[in-house]
């Protein structure tokens, strides 16, 4: 695996930089993009968002977590339009209709099913998923998933 270190070196000697010229355009000290690219300092988190924004890669990319440069940080966001081929339908998922209420539930007793249902449609709960979520696909083991499953949908298209 790619090392931030390396990745940082990689990327600046792609725009035909020095060190001193990124640290100057990042607006950093003279000696930080020494200490990164040799390891001997990591990149704060303000630095690393920083360097990503400069060279237009995630920072997945900047990190060595991911081989891929693009930004995915707001991918659960996007229209899944963007993810298939424009030509072929995409088909929507509907919610079934609401169940009419049991003659128990409508006599006014609460079962188990209706108050799981209501848990699991609550904001926090639903909150809580997605942030979960979003924190394992960013981990590499997310990004190892996520490459996978696009490169499977690649070749189903095909």
């Amino acid at each position: 695996m790619v090392t931030m270190a390396q990745r940082i070196e990689a990327l600046r000697t792609e725009k035909g930089l020095s060190r001193p010229a990124l640290a100057a355009a990042l607006g950093f000290s003279k000696g930080s993009v020494d200490k990164f690219e040799t390891g001997r300092q990591t990149p704060s988190k303000e630095q690393q968002e920083k360097m990503a924004a400069f060279f237009g890669v995630s920072l997945f990319y900047l990190r060595g977590e991911s081989n891929d440069r693009t930004k995915m940080e707001n991918w659960i966001d996007m229209d899944p339009a963007d993810f298939v081929d424009s030509s072929r339908p995409v088909p929507v998922p509907r919610r079934a209709a609401p169940k009419p209420p049991s003659p128990a539930q409508s006599a006014g007793e609460t079962g188990g099913a209706s108050l799981f249902e209501t848990f699991l449609h609550s904001k926090g709960f639903q909150e809580m998923v997605r942030a979960t979520l979003l924190e394992t696909l960013r981990s590499p083991e997310g990004q190892h998933i996520l490459d996978d499953a696009v490169r499977r949908a690649l070749k189903d298209r095909h």
